[in-house]
């Protein structure tokens, strides 16, 4: 509901009403609706970190080769409607950053988690194809900006090919930057 709808949209009752609980049982769970949100993004992050953790790319031999193959798997993702590809934690966070620090927390650690996950594979893909003023962590960087970016374009114009060719541009860039 929070990726179609927004956190703001999204009611505590219509909560409840969607996962048949009355609310009593809901703030038997969740002292505040602002708990069940960094529960929510907390959740987001160990849910599609430890699918990202799983993904075949993670075995291929040469880093960059990995670092390509994730970006096909971001651009698969976007086959789903848009509030399915949609980041929960970038989705939150724009709408909370400055009113609730406890879940701009949450939403900070959850984009740093998609950065820490792509930023391995590019620090081996630079010490294999070094590439003289170029780190591995202002690449991860633009890959969230990318994504996060995409993703906001595809809401603003309810459409996914904005973020579709975030990716395009962001795999253009690095197979010109190394050489591919």
């Amino acid at each position: 509901m929070v990726r179609q709808r927004g956190f703001a949209a999204t009611s505590v009752d219509d909560l409840c009403a969607a996962a048949g609980v009355t609310k009593g049982a809901f703030f038997h769970h969740f002292a505040s609706k602002e708990a069940l949100g960094v529960a929510l993004v907390d959740d987001w992050t160990a849910m599609t970190g430890a699918m990202f953790a799983a993904h075949s790319y993670n075995v291929a031999d040469d880093p960059l080769d990995r670092v390509f193959a994730y970006l096909d798997l971001r651009r698969a993702l976007l086959a789903q409607p848009l509030p399915d590809f949609s980041c929960v934690a970038g989705t939150t966070v724009q709408e909370v950053y400055d009113t609730s620090p406890p879940m701009r927390e949450a939403a900070e650690r959850s984009i740093r988690s998609g950065f820490n996950h792509v930023l391995p594979h590019l620090e081996q893909a630079l010490a294999a194809h070094p590439v003289p003023g170029v780190t591995a962590e202002g690449l991860a960087q633009q890959f969230q900006v990318a994504t996060q970016g995409g993703i906001i374009l595809a809401k603003a114009l309810n459409d996914p090919a904005p973020a579709r060719a975030a990716f395009d541009h962001l795999e253009r860039y690095l197979r010109l930057l190394f050489g591919r």
